[in-house]
């Protein structure tokens, strides 16, 4: 059978149009693809990820992806009613309250929501500046937009369009899993959703 050279041209093409696409990691119905971990309530509700946990909770509850990422662009959208909560990317399990160690994207009520967070390791590794608090216009109860990006050892955090966090080549782990926190210890309302993602 002889195949035209516009046709391989044409499949080539498309291939690499659809490697350069970003394919969801939340299909918004189920959780499917994600694992709870232990502490805290995790259901899908009105097509969103809503986790949710009580003061009396020592534990941090997570959602975990089922495999591990290395290199991506990842965006999603967060809503933070009560609590602080996370979201974690290239970070390992461990047998911890928190069940991770790795880094987080700050996700809460407060200002430093768009830092970084070291988990297991450096604490505070960066906080978002306040001309970036300034711009980014992010209000507690109200949805926000995420996007991270980890290439080779830098990364790069956005809310809402404005760089809150940017590292160049860090130290931190390269792979893992990505992650929902709960925190432990605290009355806790938050909600994800059109979480996408394109390897690199």
């Amino acid at each position: 059978m002889k195949i035209s050279i516009s046709c391989l041209i044409l499949a080539f093409s498309f291939s690499l149009f659809a490697k350069d696409q970003f394919v969801p990691l939340f299909d918004g119905k189920t959780l499917k693809g994600w694992t709870p971990m232990q502490g805290g309530n995790w259901e899908v509700k009105d097509g969103a990820i809503l986790g949710t946990s009580q003061k009396s909770e020592q534990r941090h509850g997570m959602l975990l992806t089922n495999r591990e990422y290395s290199d991506f662009v990842i965006q999603a959208k967060f809503c933070v009613h009560k609590g602080d909560s996370g979201f974690y990317f290239r970070s390992a399990k461990v047998k911890s309250a928190v069940s991770v160690n790795g880094f987080q994207v700050e996700i809460d009520t407060s200002q430093e929501t768009g830092g970084l967070y070291e988990t297991g390791g450096r604490a505070w590794v960066k906080k978002p500046s306040k001309k970036a608090i300034a711009e980014r216009k992010y209000e507690q109860g109200k949805w926000a937009d995420l996007e991270l990006r980890a290439i080779g050892r830098n990364v790069t955090v956005s809310i809402n369009g404005v760089v809150c966090s940017e590292l160049k080549n860090d130290k931190g782990r390269t792979k893992g899993y990505f992650g929902l926190q709960l925190h432990g210890r605290q009355e806790m309302k938050v909600k994800y959703k059109d979480i996408r993602i394109k390897e690199l």
